[in-house]
């Protein structure tokens, strides 16, 4: 699902940050076995010791009585590395 980006997404920093982000924690989750495509996705901004920390979580579509399985994905704001992986159980 390639969509093609304007200039004016390209100078928000925000959305340029969060797509760097994604694309990282798509990757390690792809890596894990997860079908991205597939899972329910939700964005979370924390800091952690002063720094900002994006939680990217992949949760099944259908979650109506499923507990659990998740695996969520913390990705550095400024390096852009993953900070932490964590699986649901």
């Amino acid at each position: 699902m390639a969509v093609m980006l304007t200039a004016e997404v390209y100078q928000d920093d925000i959305a340029v940050t969060l797509a760097n982000v994604l694309a990282t924690a798509n990757k390690r989750a792809s890596e894990m076995g997860v079908d991205v495509a597939e899972s329910l996705l939700t964005l979370t901004q924390r800091v952690v010791d002063d720094a900002l920390v994006w939680r990217i979580n992949y949760g099944p579509k259908e979650y109506i009585n499923r507990r659990g399985g998740d695996l969520v994905v913390d990705v550095a704001a400024t390096s852009g590395k993953v900070a932490q992986v964590l699986w649901g159980q």
